[in-house]
């Protein structure tokens, strides 16, 4: 990966081999897919003004410990209003995180990234180029993959961190490697946008 860097006119671009476009893309789809998911069948009764204007969803907390994160408690003490504070927000921020997500894709497409076949490392790069919206999308998209990840592995504290580097297997460090360099690419990011 090229870092991001500033362009004229305020656009962010950046460039990725074809696998990181990919593997970025894959974890970006498949926080949405969780995302939808959760909005599928009502866990409560819906009120009906609410349903007319938009509003209404469940009112039950999340049992995937990783939507419990992307979709927290308002109220930790209190589960009647943490319910009642859900049921009307918990729709309008899940589509705000899908379109993020939808957003981190697409412009990964726009910038040359395809599927169906399976990438080869002689494959151009991928540049994205992002404008300021865009830009922020990729922020907030990056931290619901960085903090899905997080609940995967387990890491609530540095000592968490420290832990997980220190692992023997294999696959738990992969992820690692992962969510350390889903965390450059943020950095890059956010120090292009500074």
């Amino acid at each position: 990966m090229k870092p991001f860097r500033r362009r004229r006119r305020g656009r962010l671009t950046a460039t990725f081999e074809i696998g990181e476009a990919h593997l970025i893309a894959s974890l970006a789809a498949q926080v949405v897919e969780l995302l939808r998911d959760r909005n599928g069948a009502e866990e409560s009764d819906p009120d009906p003004l609410a349903a007319q204007i938009g509003m209404g969803g469940p009112s039950l907390a999340p049992e995937d410990p990783v939507l419990l994160r992307l979709l927290p408690d308002a109220y930790r003490d209190d589960p009647e209003d943490a319910g009642e504070f859900r049921r009307y927000t918990e729709r309008s921020l899940t589509s705000a995180k899908v379109h993020n997500a939808e957003t981190l894709i697409g412009t990964l497409i726009d910038g040359g990234l395809t599927f169906g076949e399976m990438p080869d490392e002689d494959d151009d790069p991928i540049e994205v180029e992002l404008d300021p919206d865009q830009a922020q999308a990729w922020l907030r998209a990056l931290t619901d993959i960085r903090l899905s990840l997080a609940v995967r592995l387990g890491i609530e504290t540095d000592e968490d961190t420290l832990r997980i580097a220190e692992s023997e297997d294999d696959q738990t460090l992969a992820m690692s490697d992962i969510y350390d360099w889903l965390g450059y690419v943020q950095e890059t990011l956010i120090a292009a946008l500074e």
